[in-house]
């Protein structure tokens, strides 16, 4: 199982960026898939999921900012953020567990987000 990320950046306050999450070796649409980030000294941080049936949760942090996404045919996940925030800057995780509760199983490597004027 191998999960990709792309799309990171810098982008300046106020930009948007989409993030994609390529799975190979795994169904999207069997497992559960989400985003995590952390940023500089602090812990990794849930932003968004989506459960094996589509239902999407966020984090308050991002909530009406940041939309989840997935498609299936294709096997990718994406997450697009609008209206970034410094405080979004962050290495961009994305993970998926076979099912809606418990650990995640997989990781990808991350893409570094970087929010700056």
């Amino acid at each position: 199982v191998q999960l990709l990320e792309s799309g990171g950046g810098l982008v300046q306050p106020g930009g948007s960026l989409r993030l994609s999450c390529a799975g190979s070796g795994i169904t999207f649409s069997n497992y559960a898939v989400a985003w995590f980030r952390q940023a500089p000294g602090k812990e990794r941080e849930f932003v968004a999921e989506i459960t094996i049936g589509g239902n999407k949760f966020y984090s308050d942090s991002v909530k009406g900012r940041f939309s989840i996404s997935r498609d299936n045919a294709k096997n990718t996940l994406y997450v697009q953020m609008d209206s970034l925030k410094p405080e979004d800057t962050a290495v961009y995780y994305c993970a998926a567990r076979p099912t809606n509760y418990g650990r995640y199983d997989y990781w990808g490597q991350g893409t570094q987000v970087t929010v700056s004027s």
